[in-house]
């Protein structure tokens, strides 16, 4: 079994049942994609950075998604296309169907992006092993539905460019480092990573309750 058979087996332990994958009607739905693509015999995960223009969390670094449409089937459809909308990932190429909203996905390693500058500015990947280590992990004790709130700071060798990761987009990337690799942090996650289908509905209930 290959390193990407061996994530997919553990992803899958973790697939949430029928029972969580819509969210509340009173709440507006919304998906995020969680691209992993194996590199060099390097597991990574694909980020964004918010345009600067955007009226909500400009500039910050999120996981490709957003609001539901009425034409979307269901989670995957919407995190599969607002993916498409924001970074060019055609759906066709993706391996979904690991973790239903957020919706972790497998993509090609030589997917090369090609932003919607109204909405992303920039486009990278990091080893998805980063998400356990201390050097760069900061936890600040200000309240939020996953515990105390994770930040990392991470320099992207290819651009110098140095990104913040942290609040919800960090809680889920450690989480997924944590699910695929079988690895616990080097540091106190204060959030519940034995069950986290159900912590990541209610986490994104509490949060597109504020929208």
């Amino acid at each position: 079994m290959d390193l990407k058979e061996k994530t997919v087996a553990a992803l899958k332990q973790h697939a949430c049942g029928e029972e969580l994958l819509g969210l509340p009607a009173a709440l507006p739905g919304a998906s995020v994609l969680i691209p992993l693509l194996l590199r060099d015999g390097e597991l990574r995960l694909l980020l964004t950075v918010r345009s600067v223009h955007l009226k909500q969390h400009a500039g910050e670094v999120c996981f490709p998604g957003g609001k539901r449409e009425s034409g979307d089937r269901d989670e995957v459809h919407t995190a599969l296309r607002e993916a498409e909308e924001e970074i060019g990932l055609h759906p066709d190429t993706v391996q979904t169907g690991l973790l239903i909203t957020p919706v972790v996905a497998f993509i090609e390693d030589s997917f090369e992006a090609r932003p919607n500058t109204d909405e992303v500015s920039e486009v990278f990947t990091l080893p998805l092993e980063f998400f356990t280590k201390e050097a760069d992990h900061s936890g600040y004790p200000v309240p939020s539905v996953f515990g105390p709130t994770h930040s990392f700071m991470y320099t992207d060798p290819s651009t110098g460019h140095i990104h913040q990761i942290w609040g919800l987009t960090a809680a889920l990337a450690i989480t997924v480092a944590v699910l695929a690799l079988g690895k616990k942090p080097e540091f106190e996650v204060g959030f519940n990573l034995d069950d986290p289908a159900s912590g990541f509905k209610d986490a994104l209930n509490h949060r597109l309750s504020k929208l």
